[in-house]
Parts: C-alpha cells; sequence; structure tokens
C-alpha cells in the first residue's frame, strides 16, 4: 500500500511539472491594431485587422506568437469620408505603401523571447511586409487574456520609400517619417 501511494505520488509530480506548450488563438474581433504616421507636416492614424494568429506558452511564460494581418483593412480614422479618407486609404493600399493587391498580409513571427519579469517579454520577431523580411524589437506585457505592445516599424526596410526623405531629396513639407508606430492590444 506504501508503495501504490508513492508510485501515485510520483505520478502527480511527474505530470505537474511536465508543462506542455500550449497554444492559445487570437480572438481577432476583440483584438486591436493601432497606427500612427508622422510627417512634416502633421500625422495620421488609424487601424489595421488580425486576420488570425495565436500565442505560445509553457506554463503561464510566453515562449512564442505568429500573426497575419490583413493590410486591405488599413484605414485612416482622423480623416472623415469625404474629407480625404478615401483618397489616403487608397493610397496606402497601392504600391507607394502596402501594395495590397499584390501583398494582402503582412506576417509577424516571433523569434526569440526573453522573460523580463511581472509578465514583460522582450521579443525580436520577423516582421514581413511586402514580401521583405526584416526583424523588429519590442516589449509585450500579457495579463489575464490580453497582451498589449507598442513599437516602431521603419517602413524603409519594407521597400516602402515614398516621401521618404533618406531617400529623395528636396521634399519639404512633403517629407514622411521613416517610421510609423503600432500599439496593439491582442485578446486570445
Amino acid at each position: 500500500m506504501k508503495n501504490l501511494k508513492t508510485i501515485a505520488l510520483a505520478l502527480f509530480v511527474a505530470t505537474a511539472t511536465a508543462v506542455s506548450a500550449q497554444t492559445k488563438k487570437v480572438d481577432v474581433a476583440k483584438s486591436k491594431i493601432n497606427w500612427v504616421g508622422k510627417k512634416v507636416t502633421g500625422q495620421h492614424n488609424g487601424t489595421v485587422d488580425l486576420k488570425e494568429g495565436a500565442l505560445v506558452f509553457k506554463g503561464t511564460k510566453l515562449t512564442g506568437g505568429k500573426f497575419t494581418v490583413d493590410m486591405n483593412s488599413i484605414s485612416t480614422k482622423d480623416l472623415e469620408a469625404g474629407k480625404g479618407k478615401e483618397k489616403l486609404d487608397g493610397h496606402l493600399k497601392n504600391d507607394d505603401f502596402f501594395g495590397t493587391d499584390k501583398y494582402p498580409t503582412a506576417v509577424l513571427e516571433f523569434k526569440t523571447i526573453k522573460d523580463k519579469g511581472n509578465n514583460v517579454y522582450g521579443v525580436t520577431a520577423d516582421l514581413t511586409i511586402k514580401g521583405k523580411t526584416a526583424p523588429v524589437s519590442f516589449d509585450i506585457a500579457v495579463k489575464g487574456n490580453t497582451a498589449t505592445t507598442q513599437f516602431n516599424v521603419n517602413r524603409t526596410k519594407y521597400d516602402i520609400k515614398y516621401g521618404s526623405g533618406s531617400f529623395f531629396d528636396n521634399l519639404g513639407d512633403k517629407a514622411i517619417n521613416d517610421d510609423f508606430e503600432i500599439d496593439a492590444s491582442i485578446v486570445f
């Protein structure tokens, strides 16, 4: 009887400590991605939707993630219909920017993750936009069933050079910053 209790306890401990990876699918309807693009004379902001995504955990620790963004959903929020919104949204979708006819999605895939404590992780990920892949680094905080992050993306790494002072001279007040800002709240 004592051996049976010992075996049962050993199995319980082994089961409790052998934590396997768990993939948690993202709720795309509840998740939000906001963007801000700045230029010399001001800025524009808007949203873009997730198509699909998942975070991977081992126990409570974040160990991976991959997200696909629907680039055709890019939408300016600071302009009203009839006040240039349709023109800017169309321009963002054309080849000067994201070329959504040819590249309808962008993909972010976590490559390395460092636990910084307090449910904050330092992530280096591969971001693919317009068929070009480059690394991005950011911190992501996980609380309950939500992960939040803010980071900048240098658009020129993805061959998006329109209005960039890094590539064109004499743009004056038509220059557009190379970096755009992402602020994401991911619900899983």
